[in-house]
């Protein structure tokens, strides 16, 4: 197989211009042109790989890097101040993976930035390139399980999804401290440990490889999540702030340091510069109270992760964190992507967020039946067939007998959603698999399946749907999103309303060792009706 480095292009908005950067991509397959196109109906999947080193992190060191341990007064929208005790903590492992997620039980912020790499393959599976995404202009979190899921745009044409991208003199590049929590530029949050800034930014991927990079002050103290293109808008989704505040106390609400998740949905306009921090605007606001619950921190009422657009409507799934309810939602009206232009009184604040007919309506903090399930992707085979990826519960003595993590199918009725049967045959939930690939790789705490993230499907000729999905894991590892994860594939019956009996996910790739899978997507330039989206 020849490695070839090649010249690339990102697009960075900076300011009121466009400034050309240039970047490597590193182009891994059998062309001796150095191919670094997607071609139409292959598949894509987002990678990123664990860089750092024994010194990346020293035992002893304090996290977040820069904590300092003080007690900060936070305005309230009500007026007044309320104290917040900012503390931190120190490094109990260095940085050899995967001990180094161990950290993550001392400092919750923890995290290490890796480089991403965009992964070419056909629908069987075989690497076709990998693009690498140059790290000194876009990065991702190594751990965070939820980032850098892969949309395809409205109009087929390019993919997209979310990195971190240093402001005010931080630096952009691997093995950064716990970037996820950051603050972004001129959206900080003084009770927020972690000191540094970074945007959340949106990468557009087009057919020939090229990058273009919108840098945003989308979910500042927490991380970003997903993107997809609509017409000339970025719909996103991520998570709310780092501190343990509501959104109803901090001051900056309205101007974005808990506005991307007080809704999990932003809009960005690509090309366009930042006008002021936060250059987005936030849509709707699902509250518990809205079902009659105790409200609590609706801020992680919020807390999205999963989106998909379908027949040009809005739709984002929670089903992670104790606040809220983790289930499925539209976003406005059926049929109408909500814009400054159609929102309510032209307010996007007013858009409703509803839960689908028949979806769950408990409390994602609810400890008797009916316990929260955890959906992450969707994908719509047909208005009245969807396909919810459930990522289970995280918990090993649960991986193996949990009868809804995997693929559940939901069919319509012309009012309601029902679940009609959960497809696992074939995943082997909570059996452990080796991931070492060499001999002189430490041995490794052996991840197993617990359910599915991200996913992407088509519609076959044959009555038959195939679904790609990226496996969840648990393990002993001190944080399983470090764990090498799956791709995976099966093929349903799109008609069948109970469970097929000889239907089976086959493994189509394994993360080697300090390598994680995070999203799949069809190439850019696939179209609808494109011939190999029904071979």
């Amino acid at each position: 197989m020849n490695i070839r480095s090649m010249q690339r292009l990102a697009v960075v908005v900076v300011g009121c211009a466009a400034l050309i950067i240039g970047t490597r991509g590193i182009v891994a397959g059998d062309n001796d042109q150095g191919d670094n196109r997607f071609h139409p109906g292959n598949l894509v999947v987002s990678r990123s790989v664990y860089v750092g080193n024994p010194t990346t992190v020293t035992v002893g060191d304090a996290l977040p890097p820069g904590c300092v341990a003080q007690t900060v007064n936070i305005p309230l929208i009500a007026g007044g101040t309320t104290p917040v005790n900012v503390t931190c903590s120190t490094a109990i492992a260095d940085g050899t993976y995967p001990a180094v997620f161990n950290n993550d039980t001392t400092d919750g912020s923890f995290g290490v930035t890796s480089p991403i790499f965009l992964d070419q393959m056909t629908p069987h599976g075989e690497l076709m390139n990998s693009i690498a995404i140059d790290p000194t202009q876009l990065v991702t979190s190594f751990s965070s399980k939820s980032e850098l899921a892969l949309n395809l745009s409205d109009d087929r044409q390019s993919i997209t999804f979310l990195g971190y991208r240093g402001g005010a003199g931080f630096v952009t590049g691997p093995n950064q401290i716990d970037v996820s929590n950051s603050n972004t530029p001129g959206v900080v949050d003084a009770s927020n440990p972690v000191v540094s800034q970074y945007y959340r930014a949106v990468a557009e991927v087009d057919q020939n490889g090229h990058v273009q990079i919108t840098e945003n002050n989308a979910y500042s103290g927490n991380n970003g999540r997903a993107a997809i293109k609509a017409g000339s808008l970025y719909y996103l989704t991520g998570n709310d702030n780092n501190g343990g505040l509501s959104k109803k106390q901090l001051p900056l609400t309205t101007t974005g340091v808990n506005l991307t998740t007080s809704t999990g949905v932003e809009l960005v306009f690509p090309g366009q510069a930042p006008t002021v921090p936060p250059n987005i605007d936030m849509i709707g606001d699902f509250e518990v109270t809205s079902l009659g619950y105790q409200a609590d921190k609706a801020g992680k009422d919020n807390n999205f992760r999963g989106l998909t657009v379908f027949n040009n409507t809005l739709y984002v799934t929670k089903g992670s964190g104790g606040n809220g309810i983790n289930t499925v939602y539209k976003v406005g009206t059926a049929g109408m992507l909500p814009t400054p232009a159609n929102a309510p009184g032209g307010d996007l604040k007013k858009v409703p967020i509803s839960i689908l007919p028949g979806f769950p309506t408990s409390l994602a903090s609810n400890t008797t039946p009916p316990l929260p399930r955890f959906p992450f992707g969707i994908w719509f085979a047909n208005a009245t067939t969807l396909y919810v990826a459930d990522e289970g519960d995280g918990t090993i003595a649960n991986a193996a007998t949990d009868t809804e993590s995997g693929l559940q199918k939901w069919i319509f009725d012309g009012t309601t959603w029902h679940l009609a049967y959960t497809l696992q045959n074939g995943l082997q939930l909570g059996v452990a698999y080796d991931v070492r690939h060499r001999r002189d790789e430490p041995p490794y705490p052996s991840p197993a399946t617990d359910g599915l993230r991200n996913l992407t499907g088509r519609v076959n000729r044959d009555g038959t749907v195939t679904i790609w999905a990226i496996t969840s894991t648990v393990s002993a590892s001190g944080d399983q999103g470090a764990d090498p994860n799956r791709l995976v594939v099966i093929t349903d019956r799109l008609a069948a309303t109970t469970l097929p009996p000889d239907e089976s996910f086959e493994t189509l790739r394994t993360a080697r060792y300090g390598e994680v899978l995070r999203g799949v997507s069809f190439t850019p330039g696939t179209g609808l009706d494109h011939n190999e989206l029904h071979q």
